[in-house]
C-alpha cells in the first residue's frame, strides 16, 4: 500500500468496525499507524468518513489527561479529538442506550468560545485564549469504547478513532471570572445517588493546550464551538434506566437520562 494511502486506510478499518458494531480492536499490523503524527493524520481522514452521519466537527475534547491513562498508553501526553454537531445534546438530555455499543461518561468543564482561536494565531498561552470564552458549563462527554479491553488499547489507534469520542451533554453557559474555574468542585449522582466528586485542574489552561495541538494540524477552534475539557471525576458505565445528574459549583448542571 501507497504510505500517502495508509492514514485513509485506518480511518476506514476503524470506522467501519464502529458502523457494524464490532468491539473494538487496535489496527491490525499492516495497518499500525508508524507514529502520533500518522495516527492524527488517520483522525482527520475519520472526520471525513464521520460528517456525512453525524455533521461537521463543533468542539474539541482531550483525552488521557491523567498520568494512569498515560502511563497505559506509554505516552507522557494528552491526546485531542473532535465532537460532531449531530452528537451535542442540550441538558436535560434523553438518549437512547440502543445507539450506543457501549456508553460511559465523563464528567467536565465544558466552554463556549465567543471568538475563533486560529492556527495563525499560535502559539497560545493561557492568557491569550481567555478572552475567546463566552462562558463554562457542566457537561458530560459521551464516551462509545465498543468494549474495548484498556490494558491492550494502543494510542496510536485510539488516535485515529477519535479517541472515541460519541459526543457531549452540555447544560447551560454562565460567563464566570475563568479564575473561578481553577479548582471548581463537582458532584456525579447516578440514579439520585453520589457515585463521585472531583475538582477541576484549570480548563483554560487545557484550551489553550488543544488550541495549539490543533494548530499543529492547520485547524482553528471557531467562535461558538464547545470545547471539554477533561473529566473531574474517573469514568462511569451507564445503560438504559439511568440518571446522571453532574453539578458544578456555580454552574448548574448536566443531566441525562438513558433510556
Amino acid at each position: 500500500m501507497n504510505d500517502s494511502n495508509r492514514p485513509a486506510a485506518m480511518a476506514q478499518w476503524l470506522w467501519d468496525a464502529r458502523q457494524q458494531r464490532l468491539p473494538y480492536r487496535n489496527l491490525p499490523d499492516a495497518l499500525r499507524p508508524a507514529s502520533i503524527e500518522e495516527a492524527y493524520a488517520a483522525q482527520e481522514h475519520y472526520y471525513r468518513l464521520a460528517e456525512p452521519l453525524l455533521g461537521a466537527v463543533a468542539g474539541a475534547k482531550i483525552a488521557t489527561t491523567t498520568k494512569v491513562m498515560q502511563q497505559l498508553m506509554g505516552i507522557s501526553h494528552p491526546c485531542g479529538g473532535a465532537i460532531f454537531a449531530r452528537t451535542i445534546h442540550r441538558s436535560p438530555a434523553s438518549l437512547r442506550a440502543a445507539d450506543f455499543i457501549n456508553l460511559r461518561i465523563e464528567s467536565e468543564i465544558a466552554l463556549q468560545l465567543r471568538s475563533d482561536l486560529p492556527a495563525a494565531g499560535a502559539p497560545w498561552t493561557r492568557d491569550t485564549v481567555e478572552s475567546a470564552v463566552a462562558g463554562a458549563m457542566p457537561a458530560f462527554e459521551l464516551i462509545e469504547d465498543r468494549n474495548a479491553d484498556y490494558s491492550k488499547t494502543e494510542v496510536t489507534s485510539l488516535i485515529a478513532e477519535n479517541c472515541w469520542n460519541g459526543g457531549a451533554v452540555v447544560g447551560t453557559p454562565k460567563p464566570l471570572p475563568t479564575a473561578a474555574l481553577v479548582g471548581i468542585a463537582g458532584r456525579l449522582a447516578i440514579n439520585g445517588k453520589t457515585v463521585g466528586q472531583g475538582a477541576a485542574e484549570d480548563p483554560i489552561a487545557t484550551l489553550a493546550w488543544l488550541a495549539n495541538h490543533l494548530a499543529e494540524r492547520s485547524r482553528d477552534l471557531k467562535a461558538g464551538m464547545i470545547v471539554i475539557t477533561g473529566s473531574l471525576i474517573p469514568t462511569v458505565s451507564v445503560a438504559s434506566g439511568d440518571r446522571a445528574v453532574f453539578a458544578v459549583d456555580g454552574l448548574g448542571e448536566a443531566a441525562m437520562d438513558v433510556r
